[in-house]
């Protein structure tokens, strides 16, 4: 694991704590979006993994999350992990809830992506440091 793995699981973990802890009284929002803690199941380990994510998008029931890894070339675990598995649970939005995960289609994405760059800037930033295309992952309750 490298120095930026390491840092972003650090910072991870006491998020979801501080989270966690008072309810999302603290950390519930990050740079003006709604945080959330993904639960997906490590696509080697097969263990529960948890990420605390932002959420730039909700319409109806669906929640869209980004896979920017700061726009770094690899993409981040809890993405790879819901390739492979996409029973996923959701804490956020005042409830815990069982969703499917998927990745947005080439018109999914082209319809959200400026929805979500104008929510945060920062996607759009990362977008351009990166040759990979940004995954958009858009996640339905599960009936």
């Amino acid at each position: 694991m490298n120095a930026k793995d390491e840092v972003a699981k650090l910072v991870n973990t006491v998020h979801r704590t501080l989270f966690q802890v008072t309810n999302g009284r603290v950390g519930g929002t990050i740079v003006g979006m709604p945080a959330v803690i993904l639960t997906t199941t490590g696509r080697k380990s097969g263990k529960k993994r948890t990420s605390m994510l932002t959420s730039p998008v909700q319409e109806g029931g669906r929640v869209v999350l980004v896979a920017s890894y700061g726009g770094d070339e690899r993409h981040p675990q809890w993405y790879l992990n819901l390739q492979n598995n996409s029973a996923v649970e959701l804490v956020g939005f005042g409830k815990n809830q069982r969703m499917t995960a998927r990745t947005a289609n080439a018109e999914e994405r082209a319809d959200l992506w400026p929805k979500i760059t104008e929510r945060y800037k920062g996607y759009a930033d990362y977008q351009t440091k990166t040759d990979r295309e940004i995954p958009v992952v858009i996640l339905e309750p599960t009936a």
